[in-house]
């Protein structure tokens, strides 16, 4: 009896052990074959998106095996690409150009494509400045102030106008310097639009992806070229356009801006929801702003707009893309169209709104090899909607909150800094001060995107921590490794991609732990009877 337990024993641990250790190989091999199943994909352009971009192909890497490569080139370059055929997709702020403004030939891609709206957010206007030695983190700009500052009109910063903007302050009499992109953007293009059509006879220009150097101004290549610039200690005096997210991750301010209803609004995920409620989608889900450059809502951000991957509808004769590559770009479209959406407040943006998503939905079917069924909305966790809402619903355009008093165009001015510097800005000017926290606006900001101090602020880090590792989050929004003090925590529900599904070798894992917590917990259960057992032996 004491023999046939042993063997029992020593059989069931045996098995237990090999089938965990063979366990192990299976799950070495199904994160392999996890890894095969998505073919690799590359993609050029915006700078604009890519903190969001790289957040999410991070997220992906991690939980599903797919390896997406993106290259911040900047939009005109993607484009490019895209029409050259060496890369799979682009992402760009602006559509192909059929009149390109160098001259060149009109941009043409060589097979079928669509736009697909990726993330919203706001072109913002990140700047250094000290007054008395202390950062100014309330800064407010009208639009006409604006222009004049990257035209060359306006070049110091104690001019009247500017002044005028903040009674706060007692500007200091220190030259303006305008950094702008030396790349073609859609930053540019997006900026240059909107002075455009608000400002026509202060720009004349018309939409510029190739911004042009004003003479008392520097030229940077990519977002972090500009907010890089701005946020060394040499750039003191600094002013650049770059959107929301590299202000938050290089812990730098941004400047309120004027809106069509008389208040300084600061670019959050709440205030871009809002403007952008009253944006144009053209058939193609392209763009159109006007709407949005004069929305009466106090709540709005007028330099609010979206950003759109640009994605192949058909194999076309010796290019890259495949029917397999197909595959990966819709389950990666899937991911951030749905999961992804939740992380883009803490990273800067805003998050797309229904009708966007379902738009997306549609474009997700017409890529070959992806999933013809498009997004389950049952199962899509973007934080903009809830299941039965209809698409006029933007859950945080409704929550949104109302501007504080001294946000409003007056003689106060609040106090509450901004992006990524929430210290505030103590009054030395003749007008009084306030709190944003009593309407909600500014510190919006700091809830939703966190950001360093004012004080301690340093160039970009590319979301790094202090030792040097980058955030990672995981599909449900956890930190995996890094830090989250400079990019923001980013909380969000699970999301399964159809693929992630339980296969073969999940279930040989799961029954070799079964067995191997038996083989641990067996033995102290029959020693008590085999030890009986040799006693009643002696006994007898």
């Amino acid at each position: 009896m004491t023999i046939r337990i042993r063997r029992l024993v020593r059989a069931a641990t045996g098995s237990a052990l090999v089938l965990l250790l063979a366990a192990g190989l299976s799950q070495q091999g199904a994160s392999l074959a996890r890894a095969e199943s998505y073919v690799n994909i590359a993609g050029t352009g915006s700078t604009w998106s890519q903190n969001a971009l790289d957040q999410w192909r991070k997220n992906v890497q991690a939980n599903y095996g797919m390896t997406i490569n993106y290259s911040g080139t900047g939009s005109s370059a993607g484009r490019r690409d895209f029409i050259d055929g060496s890369v799979d997709f682009a992402v760009s702020e602006i559509p192909f150009q059929t009149a390109p403004e160098d001259g060149s030939a009109p941009e043409v891609p060589r097979t079928g494509y669509a736009y697909m709206p990726i993330v919203a957010g706001g072109t913002s206007f990140m700047y250094n400045l000290k007054i008395g030695g202390k950062r100014v983190t309330n800064l407010r700009l009208s639009g006409d102030v604006i222009t004049k500052m990257f035209t060359g009109a306006i070049s110091k910063w104690n001019d009247p106008a500017i002044q005028a903007d903040n009674p706060g302050l007692a500007m200091p009499d220190r030259a303006i310097v305008p950094v702008v992109r030396s790349d073609g953007s859609g930053s540019s293009a997006q900026f240059s639009l909107w002075m455009s059509k608000q400002y026509p006879s202060l720009w004349t220009a018309g939409m510029r992806s190739q911004f042009p150097t004003p003479a008392n101004g520097k030229a940077q290549n990519g977002s972090l070229g500009v907010a890089g610039y701005v946020s060394q200690d040499y750039g003191e005096g600094a002013i650049t356009y770059v959107e929301y997210s590299y202000a938050l991750k290089s812990g730098f301010p941004v400047a309120k801006v004027l809106n069509a209803a008389g208040y300084y609004i600061e670019p959050t995920a709440n205030s871009v929801a809002v403007a952008l409620l009253k944006a144009g989608i053209n058939s193609d889900l392209t763009q159109n702003l006007d709407g949005v450059y004069n929305n009466a809502d106090p709540r709005t951000y007028p330099l609010s707009s979206y950003s759109y991957m640009i994605v192949p509808t058909e194999v076309a004769a010796g290019s890259i893309f495949t029917e397999a590559k197909g595959k990966t770009l819709g389950a990666f479209a899937t991911y951030f169209l749905c999961e992804g959406q939740q992380q883009a407040s803490a990273l800067g943006y805003s998050p797309l709104p229904m009708n966007l998503v379902r738009a997306g939905s549609e474009v997700i079917k017409r890529i070959p090899g992806a999933n013809t069924g498009g997004i389950d909305f049952n199962a899509c966790n973007n934080p903009t909607f809830k299941a039965g809402e209809s698409e006029a619903d933007n859950q945080l355009a409704k929550t949104a909150p109302q501007p504080a008093a001294c946000d409003k165009k007056g003689p106060d001015q609040c106090t509450t800094g901004t992006a990524g510097a929430l210290t505030e800005t103590p009054v030395t000017g003749t007008g009084g001060g306030g709190s944003s926290a009593d309407g909600g606006s500014s510190t919006e900001g700091a809830a939703t995107g966190g950001g360093g101090s004012a004080d301690n602020a340093t160039a970009d880090t590319g979301g790094a921590d202090a030792s040097g590792a980058e955030a990672i989050y995981d599909a449900n929004g956890n930190l995996v490794s890094g830090s989250s003090s400079v990019v923001g925590s980013a909380v969000s529900s699970p999301f399964t991609l159809p693929e992630d599904e339980w296969e073969t070798p999940q279930y040989l894992m799961l029954a070799a732990v079964v067995l191997f917590a038996l083989a641990i917990l067996v033995p102290p259960l029959v020693s008590p009877r085999m030890r009986r057992s040799r006693g009643g032996g002696g006994s007898s």
